[in-house]
């Protein structure tokens, strides 16, 4: 059977700093277009003066071609595989070229040198390190095209976990967000207005985990396909801007951009959960590379696929098992 075609590692690795150039620099539509409703909504004088000059800083930046925040926070990808896709060099390749891809864009945009030695401070001045910048991967059946996607999210503030049990219910969830925002918010720390990210279940790194992906890889106003999620990250949505806290802090209603759970199967006796704040910089691309040499740019990630969420496997039950050999 013939092999698919091969993506080549050149081709990845320019798309990758073009993906680099966008997210740093263009915001996304779908969060333009949140902030513009909150704008023309906004009561709080100091924060809505805050939502007008955040609109003019990205028609600059755009127009500039410059970051569109000093702080370009610290870059990250998430690589997506299609089962039959094929990249030169393999998995490695593409780790190579999506580091040297990093570092360049830090050069070329620029980007904030923001990577340090946790104990040295040394910094390579290009956000490339160990265990940075981060690679986390997905795959998707029957697709031979690969997706790679950068966000430049924030690395001090605006992230918090805690280890809930099944009796604080959903009472003890909006307690914990609500603690966070207030904690966040009336400094200004999380940069908001913020995309809410919820984690819920797993064990605690995978609570983390999807809470930052639920933040930094949905659009605003995209709605978890189960309706009782659903109906609970609009109920935490409208209660982030029912606390008196608008842009960065200031007195006003515009908290919350939008609020996205995911979820994970948990041990019986416990509810981890984590929320994460995707700043007002809300910096995410995307490219789809094919193999037929296509590169395709856009900001949705796409990457909670029914693939990604799916809750069962195939399997025999042991009396099945047992009835299917008699």
């Amino acid at each position: 059977m013939p092999h698919a075609p091969t993506i080549a590692a050149d081709a990845l690795e320019e798309a990758a700093r073009t993906c680099m150039a966008k997210a740093g620099i263009e915001i996304p539509d779908d969060y333009l277009g949140g902030i513009q409703e909150m704008a023309s909504t906004e009561r709080g004088d100091l924060s809505a003066f805050v939502l007008r000059a955040m609109l003019e800083n990205w028609e600059a930046a755009k127009a500039d071609r410059r970051p569109m925040c000093a702080d370009t926070g610290v870059p990250r990808w998430y690589v997506k595989y299609g089962n039959e896709a094929r990249v030169e060099g393999g998995p490695v390749e593409v780790e190579h070229r999506l580091r040297r891809a990093t570092a360049r864009a830090t050069h070329d945009v620029p980007l904030r040198p923001n990577r340090v030695h946790p104990l040295s401070r040394r910094d390579n001045d290009n956000n490339v390190g160990i265990n940075a910048p981060e690679i986390e991967y997905s795959f998707e059946p029957e697709a031979d095209w690969v997706d790679i996607t950068t966000v430049h999210k924030g690395g001090l503030f605006g992230t918090d976990y805690r280890m809930l049990f099944p009796a604080d219910g959903i009472d003890g969830i909006k307690r914990f967000v609500l603690d966070t925002l207030v904690a966040f918010g009336k400094r200004g720390l999380a940069c908001q207005p913020a995309i809410v990210g919820i984690g819920l279940g797993g064990s605690k790194d995978t609570c983390m985990t999807l809470g930052k992906q639920a933040a930094c890889l949905r659009t605003v106003g995209d709605r978890n396909p189960d309706p009782e999620i659903a109906a609970l990250e609009l109920e935490l949505k409208d209660l982030g801007n029912s606390i008196g806290m608008g842009a960065m802090g200031f007195v006003g209603s515009s908290m919350v951009v939008d609020c996205h759970i995911e979820v994970g199967y948990t041990h019986t006796g416990g509810m981890p959960m984590s929320v994460h704040c995707f700043c007002l910089s809300s910096r995410r691309a995307t490219a789809r590379l094919h193999p037929d040499g296509r590169v395709e740019y856009r900001t949705d990630p796409q990457w909670f696929t029914p693939y990604m969420r799916r809750d069962t496997v195939e399997w025999q039950t042991p009396a099945e098992s047992s009835k299917k050999s008699a």
